[in-house]
C-alpha cells in the first residue's frame, strides 16, 4: 500500500531538519504500534542523509556492535575499536555532527529501559554537553505509551525538559480511510466503510492488512479478521500485555467491561468487585486507552462520566474476540464470525455515532462535539457540536436506518437545553449510512 497523507507531520519534521541545519533538535514521536512511525520518518528523510537504529531486547554490547556497523556503512563513521557501551558511540555521532548535518533515529528507544537504564542520564549529560555545537536532527520514537511518557514528561528523569519537538502519532482521519477504501473498492458500499473504520480506526497496518488481503468488503473484512491465521485475533494482547505487566487482567476485566457497554464506574465496580477508580484512571492518564466522556454543559466537576475505549481495534476486540477466547482454543472460527454477524448491526450503529462525531469534527467549522444527557442519563443527544467563534451549534442524531431518525424528537430533546444553547444559531440535523 502507498503511502497516504501524514501532511502536517511531513511539513513539521522539514521544518525540524531544516533547523537541524544551523543547530540541534531533539523530537521525540510517540504513537501505538502499528500507527505507521517508522514509515513517516522513513518517508520525511528521503533523500537526505539519516542514520536509523532500532533498539531491540539484547545486550548493550551486541546492540552497540550491530550500531556501530550500521554508522559505518551508512555514515562511513568509522569508530576503532570495540564499543561496549552505548555512551560512547553517541558521543561520536555528536561529534560527527559537529562537521556533517544529518538525522539520527532511534526507534523504539524507550527499550533503551531494558538493556541498560543508565543510557538516558548518559544521554542527556552528552547531549547538553554537545547541542551547542551539534548540527543534529535527532528523533527518538516509542510505541509504549506509558514509557515513554515517563521518560520525557516525568520531571525526575534525566530527559526531562530536553525536547525541542513533540510529535504525537493519531490514526488516519475518516477522510483518508475514505480515499483508501475508494483507491481499492471504487464501488464500495457504506456498510463497507464502516467495516473498515470499526476494525482499523484509521490505524495505517490494519488498513493494510486488510486492503493487502483483499478484503475491501464489509463480508470479506469480517472473514478475514476472525479466520484462524488472522492478526487480529491475537494483536489486542500482544498489544498491552507490554503495557500493563503483571497487573494485565485486572486491566483487561475493565476493558471488556466497557467494551460490552458497562461504562459507568459504578458499574464496573459491582461487577468487578472492588473500587476500580485507579485502574481507570490509569487507562485514560497513563496509557491513554480510554476516555472520560462528559456530557456536553455539564460542570467540570461532574461525576456523571462514561468511560468509553478511544482505539477502534481494541474496542472491537474486547468486545467480540478476547470474551470468545475459549472459541478461537477449540478451532470453532465459524462460531466466531456467527457471533460477530449476530451483534454487528447493533454494535455498528455505536461505532456510527463515532464515525459522524469525528466527521463533523474534522470537515465543520467547530470548537468542540461531543453527546448530551442529563442528570438521569436520559435525553441522550448523539452529536452536540458548537462552534463558539461564529456561536452557531449542530444538534444530530445518528442511526443507521434514515427512516428511524425522528427531527421532531430531536428538536424537543434540543428544546430541553434550550438555556445552553440559547446563545447559538442551532441547526438540527440527521445523519444515517447514506450520509457516509
Amino acid at each position: 500500500m502507498k503511502f497516504y497523507n501524514r501532511i502536517n507531520e511531513l511539513k513539521v519534521l522539514a521544518e525540524n531538519f531544516n533547523q537541524s541545519e544551523e543547530s540541534a533538535v531533539f523530537t521525540v514521536m510517540i504513537g501505538r504500534r502499528r500507527i505507521g512511525k517508522t514509515s513517516l520518518l522513513l518517508e520525511s528523510v528521503k533523500g537526505k542523509k539519516y542514520l536509523y537504529l532500532f533498539v531491540s531486547r539484547k545486550s548493550e554490547t551486541l546492540l552497540c556492535a550491530q550500531f556501530q556497523k550500521e554508522a559505518r556503512e551508512v555514515l562511513g563513521l568509522n569508530i576503532y575499536g570495540s564499543i561496549t557501551k552505548f555512551s560512547e558511540l553517541f558521543e561520536q555521532l555528536l561529534v560527527y555532527a559537529t562537521t556533517d548535518n544529518y538525522t539520527l533515529i532511534i526507534d523504539e528507544f524507550q527499550e533503551f529501559a531494558s538493556v541498560n537504564l543508565s543510557i538516558f542520564s548518559e544521554i542527556q549529560n552528552l547531549w547538553d554537553k554537545y547541542k551547542s555545537k551539534a548540527r543534529i536532527n535527532f528523533i527518538v520514537c516509542g510505541s509504549i505509551y506509558s514509557m515513554m511518557m515517563k521518560i520525557f514528561e516525568n520531571k525526575k528523569e534525566p530527559l526531562f525538559g530536553r525536547l525541542t519537538s513533540k510529535i504525537i502519532i493519531q490514526p488516519f482521519t475518516v477522510s483518508v480511510i475514505k480515499d483508501i477504501l475508494r483507491d481499492f473498492n471504487p464501488k464500495y458500499r457504506p456498510d463497507d466503510l464502516l467495516c473498515l473504520y470499526m476494525i482499523t480506526g484509521g490505524v495505517p497496518k490494519y488498513l493494510e492488512l486488510l486492503i493487502d488481503a483483499g478484503a475491501v468488503t464489509k463480508e470479506k473484512m469480517l472473514n478475514y479478521v476472525v479466520r484462524p491465521d488472522s492478526p487480529f485475533l491475537s494483536e489486542g494482547r500482544d498489544l498491552l500485555i507490554s503495557e500493563f505487566g503483571r497487573d494485565y487482567g485486572v486491566y483487561f476485566s475493565i476493558l471488556q467491561l466497557i467494551a460490552a457497554g458497562k461504562t459507568r464506574q459504578g458499574e464496573i465496580d459491582s461487577i468487578i468487585g472492588k473500587n476500580t477508580g485507579a485502574y481507570l484512571l490509569n487507562l485514560e492518564k497513563e496509557y491513554n486507552l480510554i476516555i472520560r466522556n462528559k456530557a456536553m454543559f455539564s460542570k467540570p466537576e461532574s461525576r456523571k462520566a462514561r468511560w468509553s475505549i478511544e482505539d477502534n481495534y481494541l474496542r472491537f476486540w474486547f468486545r467480540f474476540v478476547y470474551p470468545n477466547q475459549s472459541m478461537i482454543e477449540m478451532g470453532k472460527f465459524d462460531l466466531l464470525l456467527e457471533y460477530v454477524e449476530r451483534d454487528y448491526e447493533q454494535y455498528s450503529g455505536l461505532i456510527l455515532e463515532k464515525y459522524f462525531r469525528a466527521v463533523v469534527a474534522e470537515n465543520e467549522r467547530v470548537t468542540a462535539v461531543g453527546r448530551y444527557w442529563n442528570s438521569k442519563g436520559e435525553n441522550e443527544i448523539d452529536i452536540v457540536a458548537l462552534n463558539e467563534l461564529d456561536m452557531t451549534a449542530i444538534i444530530g442524531e445518528v442511526k443507521r436506518n434514515p427512516k428511524k431518525i425522528d427531527l421532531n424528537l430531536l428538536t424537543d430533546k434540543a428544546n430541553s437545553i434550550s438555556k445552553e444553547l440559547s446563545k447559538f444559531k442551532v441547526e438540527i440535523k440527521g445523519y444515517s449510512m447514506g450520509d457516509m
